[in-house]
């Protein structure tokens, strides 16, 4: 099993869905992933509750703020990556032509965090730890195992991730498909980049997580039966086979069958 007890600078670390229905999200992703859940009361009666493969942490999901219900963004995951301090971090992302969403906070006793938007407006989160590293099991059924960007903009978006995190990219040969890039953060994978399709024009650059999955085939039947959407089905890359998938709510997400780090 992927057992982390840290995750180095520059790696994605946490996932967590803001919904619309936290009870319909569990109802779902339990009957998906066999996920367990943990509510904890995070004040001004909210809910931060955690989903877990056995003891290990593998993401979290909590009802969408009013603000973002307000500005009409819909149900949707946020992406993580670990820094040493994101006070800097937010300057830096700052200066390479990012926008602060949130200025760095505290997160009780937790860790610290900030959320940010590349230059061609994908929004992710920088996280700090102090008490939680984020996801304590990786890459396996069930659990975070990647983290892709969909953006217009490959170049612009290496220039801008390349000296935030001190990431370097692999270019992939896609056999005249759309552009790929392997995230590598120091010897390891660490996500990857693609060129948004046509029948994406007209949305935002966004971030998108990774599921391990034992089958994409069964688990996007499954979602089907529990009443989510299959939004690309489940097609064969050189790594292994995946599927776009969304939450009844909306929230879309991927599962990966193939081989995975440890």
């Amino acid at each position: 099993m992927g057992e982390r007890t840290s995750h180095p600078p520059g790696t994605f670390s946490w996932v967590d869905l803001s919904t619309t229905d936290p009870d319909g999200a569990k109802q779902f992703f339990g009957g998906l992933f066999g996920w367990a859940f943990d509510d904890l009361p995070v004040g001004d009666g909210n809910v931060y509750t955690m989903c877990r493969i056995g003891d290990g942490q593998v993401c979290a999901l909590s009802a969408q703020m009013e603000q973002e219900r307000s500005m009409g963004v819909p149900p949707h995951w946020n992406n993580y990556v670990t820094v040493e301090d994101v006070d800097a971090s937010a300057a830096r992302a700052r200066e390479l032509g990012g926008t602060l969403f949130m200025e760095p906070f505290d997160v009780l006793e937790a860790g610290r965090m900030s959320v940010v938007a590349d230059p061609a407006g994908a929004a992710f989160c920088m996280w700090q730890p102090r008490e939680s590293i984020g996801a304590t099991v990786v890459n396996v059924p069930g659990a975070l195992t990647w983290n892709e960007l969909a953006t217009k903009d490959i170049p612009g978006a290496t220039d801008f991730y390349g000296p935030l995190f001190g990431w370097e990219f692999q270019d992939m040969d896609t056999g005249g498909g759309p552009a790929y890039s392997i995230i590598r953060n120091g010897d390891r994978s660490n996500g990857g980049i693609r060129e948004q399709s046509q029948a994406e024009a007209g949305m935002p650059s966004y971030w998108l997580p990774y599921f391990a999955a034992e089958s994409a085939d069964a688990a996007a039947a499954r979602a089907r039966e529990l009443g989510g959407n299959v939004l690309a089905e489940p097609m064969t890359v050189p790594a292994g086979r995946f599927a776009a998938l969304a939450d009844p709510q909306g929230a879309a997400f991927a599962v990966f069958e193939g081989d995975f780090d440890d």
